[in-house]
């Protein structure tokens, strides 16, 4: 039966892969006609060619699970053998190959683990001989097969089994071998794209650590060289070819290197500057915002401006952000050094108000108004600001300040509880600085107040309340909001708490002031006269007739009273404020004299 197996898988693999060359141990000779015939073949001569066959079966796979699967089928080809069970070892586990679709009995195979590589016998019920074999290569164990016999195999029989089974653990060698090398390939394969790889990014690595060397040089040189917001806009531009800005916080423009510049510069929205600023300070690094890359300058934390490039192409890369960042690290000691003199100016120049507002010695004033640049001996005006939304701290102090520099007003400014304080030189205009700080806060809520002009510093107290009065009577009248002078103010200034007679005199100088000046040169009545007119409700004869002078002398003194004074008596405003200022002239300051 053995013979007849080994018989039909010669033929099968020799089909398979070609006829046997001549002299080799499966070749014979054809018949010849009329010749002798070839010798019958023994057992033993068909089980060897059987293994020949299998053999190179074995050799002509690369697959190992195919190699011990052959090898299991056709382990009868050696004796009376039948294969148990197959073990591939597996990255160092010995892993069953199932027979006819069944995995091999647990005891068989913890009998081979127990093995650890050697040769020994198992236990296969039914069967008085099994064997574990081990399939062995220079590389190690490569597996096991466990061979079973009906009956105890012959001495022969064990020689073709043990020849078997070198084949097999050759054929596993090659196999494993040719494997190891399609790993070894496709590893060196991996290890020179790796190589590659690393070499393209350390190249990168390099170029990159230059150009940031360079960027850092260049920006430090720019620092130490003291050149400013502008110096740093043109060396930003110089290295990205990208239009470089600097605005500050509230979005106004403070430097601009490049083309396309607006003209005029767009007016910031506070409210959607506020809004961009906390968007960019939620991020780390710079924040692509429409067209424009843009930074924050914040040192410790506190947002001093803004530094951007103008990107409408959408072309910047990492060397652009990385130019960006140098510049801010570059340009905040700048910007920190410029707020900390303005500080160190603000409070010089709210100590000098401060002791102008309260009284002070005037050669002291004098001097400390030269030390910050500052004009104290020209005709002074104190402007109160309040603004209903806005708590009087330094952060609105300097809002007030920047708000009278952008409409040319040259001031001292300090602060109280609930305003801001300006000592300007010069007289503010109507509406300009209101418009101003209206643009700067983002509401129309505020209010001003202007003094009359104060040409000594002994005045400016006085001066102080005077603006505290024009604020105080625009916050109670119809609108609100606005610049209010108090020179303009006619009767208002005389009423509500808090005059005085000085405030009377004030008030009559500036309405009768011309007249009584007349009367006292040329020895007139003309402040009388007018006061007879009021008291006589206007009429003339009545008014005649109390002065004992005749109708048309009153027309001529009223007339005089006309051209010397500038006032009005038809105009109902000037009209009311003469006649309270010859009612006070006459009744409160004591009349001619």
């Amino acid at each position: 039966m053995a013979g007849s197996r080994a018989y039909s898988l010669y033929h099968h693999y020799s089909r398979r892969k070609g006829s046997l060359p001549r002299g080799s141990a499966g070749w014979r000779p054809k018949a010849t006609r009329g010749g002798p015939r070839p010798p019958a073949r023994t057992p033993a001569d068909r089980a060897l060619h059987e293994l020949v066959a299998l053999s190179r079966a074995l050799f002509g796979t690369l697959d190992e699970a195919e190699i011990l699967r052959l090898a299991m089928e056709h382990i009868a080809a050696a004796g009376p053998y039948s294969a148990e069970a197959g073990y591939l070892n597996v990255g160092g586990d010995l892993v069953p190959s199932p027979k006819d679709g069944q995995m091999p009995a647990s005891a068989v195979s913890r009998r081979v683990r127990e093995l650890a590589g050697q040769d020994g016998n198992v236990t296969v019920p039914g069967r008085p001989w099994g064997r574990a074999l081990g399939l062995r290569g220079l590389e190690g164990l490569h597996g096991y097969l466990v061979v079973a016999s009906r009956s105890r195999p012959t001495e022969a029989e064990r020689s073709l089994l043990a020849t078997l089974v070198r084949h097999t653990a050759a054929a596993l060698s090659v196999a494993f071998a040719h494997r190891r090398r399609g790993e070894d390939a496709l590893e060196l394969h991996r290890l020179r794209a790796e190589r590659t790889a690393l070499q393209r990014r350390l190249i990168s690595v390099v170029a990159e650590l230059g150009y940031e060397r360079a960027v850092h040089a260049f920006m430090a040189g720019v620092a130490a060289s003291g050149g400013g917001e502008e110096a740093v806009t043109r060396a930003l531009h110089g290295l990205t070819g990208l239009p470089a800005l600097i605005e500050d916080r509230f979005g106004r423009l403070r430097s601009w290197t490049g083309p396309s510049r607006p003209v005029p510069y767009p007016e910031p929205d506070p409210v959607r500057q506020d809004e961009m600023l906390h968007s960019v300070a939620r991020q780390a690094g710079p924040v692509r915002i429409r067209d424009r890359l843009i930074t924050l300058i914040r040192p410790h934390g506190e947002i001093l401006g803004v530094l951007a490039l103008v990107d409408a192409r959408d072309e910047a890369d990492e060397h652009t952000v990385l130019a960006l960042e140098h510049a801010a690290a570059s340009l905040s000691p700048e910007l920190t050094h410029l707020r900390n003199l303005a500080e160190v100016e603000l409070r010089l120049h709210r100590e000098l108000v401060d002791d102008l507002l309260a009284g002070t010695d005037e050669a002291s004033a004098y001097a400390r108004s030269e030390a910050v640049g500052y004009d104290l001996h020209r005709n002074h005006y104190v402007v109160v600001v309040q603004w209903s939304n806005r708590t009087a701290d330094d952060s609105f102090a300097r809002t007030v300040g920047r708000a009278a520099s952008a409409v040319g007003m040259r001031s001292l400014l300090t602060r109280r509880s609930d305003h801001v304080v300006l000592v300007a030189d010069d007289r503010p205009h109507a509406r300009a600085l209101y418009e101003a700080l209206v643009r700067e806060t983002g509401t129309r809520s505020g209010t001003i107040g202007v003094s009359a002009p104060s040409d000594s510093l002994n005045d400016i107290p006085h001066h102080y309340q005077e603006a505290q009065r024009a604020l105080d009577v625009r916050r109670h009248s119809r609108e609100h909001y606005g610049t209010t002078f108090f020179d303009e103010l006619g009767l208002y200034r005389i009423l509500g708490p808090g005059n005085d007679y000085r405030e009377l005199e004030t008030f009559v100088q500036e309405w009768l002031g011309q007249l009584i000046d007349y009367d006292s040169r040329h020895h007139a009545t003309l402040v009388e006269t007018l006061s007879r007119y009021f008291d006589c409700g206007g009429n003339y004869d009545e008014t005649a007739e109390s002065l004992a002078i005749h109708r048309s002398t009153l027309r001529y003194r009223l007339q005089r009273i006309r051209d010397i004074s500038g006032n009005d008596l038809a105009n109902v405003e000037d009209r009311l404020n003469l006649q309270v200022a010859t009612r006070v002239w006459k009744i409160v300051l004591g009349g001619p004299g």
